[in-house]
């Protein structure tokens, strides 16, 4: 089978319900950010330092996540209704009861940190903004088209849960985060 059918080539692509529509359409560049942020956690795992790799089933499920949900995304709008949403609160919650797993083994936060101190945390950090990305085009195309109501609060709080990520996994290795200094405080 070959991988190319040459359809794309004039700029225009297929949705899952076999519409045609733009490639530029906030639609497509929705699950394009989607699966870029997929393949940007699949570095992350990759990455992942030995003391740390006991999140690789997480960052694993994540990503199957996050291709139901770009599958979701395929959909154009008028297809967007209850019985094709996989995205749902459930996979919000355990998300927040992760970050409170992971919280505990962390000092309170009293800095801003840099993304830094090894590569899998500025890989964590990479992810956790293009996490941000993607909800900001997600807003922007639910205010053109319908969306899933659960679909938002899930990535919004994916962000958060990459950011304790990061803070837990430098907390693995036996590194200090990189802490935000005031310009007066660098020189």
């Amino acid at each position: 089978m070959r991988i190319y059918t040459k359809q794309g080539d004039g700029g225009m692509t297929r949705l899952a319900d076999g519409s045609i529509s733009a490639k530029t359409h906030m639609r497509v560049e929705s699950y394009g950010l989607i699966d870029e942020l997929n393949s940007h956690i699949g570095l992350l795992i990759a990455l992942l330092p030995e003391p740390a790799l006991e999140a690789r089933a997480e960052l694993q499920l994540l990503q199957h996540e996050l291709f139901d949900l770009g599958a979701e995304l395929a959909l154009p709008g008028e297809s967007q209704q209850q019985d094709v949403w996989r995205v749902n609160d459930e996979w919000t919650v355990r998300l927040e009861k992760a970050m409170d797993r992971m919280s505990e083994e962390l000092a309170p936060l009293k800095q801003f940190i840099l993304p830094g101190g090894s590569v899998a945390v500025a890989q964590a950090h990479v992810v956790r903004t293009l996490v941000r990305r993607c909800e900001r085009q997600l807003v922007l195309l639910a205010e053109h088209e319908p969306l899933n109501p659960a679909l938002l609060p899930y990535v919004n709080r994916l962000s958060d849960w990459f950011f304790v990520l990061a803070r837990w996994l430098i907390k693995r290795e036996g590194k200090a985060e990189v802490v935000w200094l005031k310009e007066s405080e660098r020189k």
